[in-house]
């Protein structure tokens, strides 16, 4: 039986109550810097941001967790692809809403799997493979669009976005509380699952026990595409337009928000609920540096230094926890 003390302290040193003790803490520090910060209506606002993050964060956890020091660098231009494909074939139109979801979703999803293609059968590592696939997309963007910012959110699919839903929650919560149960579904109760573990653990023990390793490694990198293109439409319906740079703020804190849940680099280990609190501890700590007035630059330093300590305390760690 287990040691009652030992428990307790397994419970409060998992990455996932460190992530909510971590939210807690900094919606504190924000009420005392700027009161006000905590209320209801600007909580709602920071987890409708967090919700995008989060989105996108599913696919990078997916990479992560496979394993071979898998990072995508790419989700960055992929949103600003799907942000750009969206709000070019909607244009306003509500009766669009549709096709762009397809296209939004579809397009990144393509590309992703040719990430995993490079990746899998040219042996490129992932981090060459995806920052060269970023290059490629932004000049696409560039071609494509010009230059100048195009194409216009649906009013529905703003108001969706932006506006209470249900009991005063926007919809888009509701999605990403629909995207975690799928993530938990796919990770914890699928063969495919269960394949991006083993991989992530042991890739050339999965391989001799008959696990099908390039193809869901081709697939994770698929799904990374897929969920930034779905977080390009949500990030177009937030803000109404979108321009070809607008994914690049979430590369980096895409990373931190699955090393903060608990998730180790080396891959295996880790699981989206995690995931899910550390986009929303790093949403709100981002909104409290900001209520500080501090500047891009330092934001970023303050970022980089975070992912760097986390990596030192848990992240690559083969015992963490799930």
């Amino acid at each position: 039986m287990a040691n009652p003390t030992s428990r307790i302290t397994s419970i409060l040193t998992d990455p996932l109550t460190l992530a909510i003790g971590a939210s807690i803490a900094l919606l504190l520090i924000g009420e005392l810097v700027s009161p006000g910060f905590a209320q209801g209506q600007q909580i709602v606002r920071l987890l409708t941001v967090a919700a995008i993050l989060g989105i996108v964060a599913a696919g990078q956890n997916l990479v992560i967790l496979g394993g071979r020091e898998g990072i995508d660098l790419s989700v960055g231009a992929m949103i600003s692809l799907g942000a750009v494909l969206a709000g070019n074939m909607m244009n306003g139109q509500n009766e669009m809403i549709p096709l762009a979801i397809l296209v939004a979703a579809g397009v990144p999803f393509l590309i992703g799997l040719v990430n995993g293609l490079g990746v899998t059968f040219v042996r490129i590592p992932p981090l060459v493979m995806t920052l060269g696939m970023t290059a490629v997309i932004q000049g696409g963007l560039v071609v494509y669009s010009q230059g100048v910012p195009s194409g216009q959110a649906a009013p529905m699919l703003s108001a969706f976005i932006n506006r209470p839903f249900l009991f005063g929650i926007p919809g888009i919560l509701f999605v990403w509380v629909l995207i975690a149960i799928a993530m938990w579904f796919l990770l914890r109760r699928t063969a495919f699952g269960y394949a991006v573990y083993a991989m992530g653990s042991n890739e050339r023990a999965a391989t001799l026990n008959g696990i099908p390793v390039r193809f869901v490694r081709v697939m994770i990198f698929g799904l990374s595409g897929l969920f930034a293109g779905l977080a390009g439409l949500c990030v177009i319906g937030y803000t109404g337009s979108s321009f070809i740079s607008v994914g690049d703020q979430y590369v980096l804190p895409t990373v931190i928000a699955v090393v903060i849940g608990g998730t180790s680099l080396a891959g295996g280990i880790g699981g989206y609920w995690g995931t899910m609190a550390g986009a929303v501890a790093l949403t709100i700590l981002q909104s409290v540096l900001i209520t500080l007035n501090m500047d891009v630059w330092m934001r970023q330093v303050i970022f980089g230094l975070t992912l760097l300590a986390l990596m030192l305390l848990y992240g690559r760690q083969k015992q963490l926890r799930v």
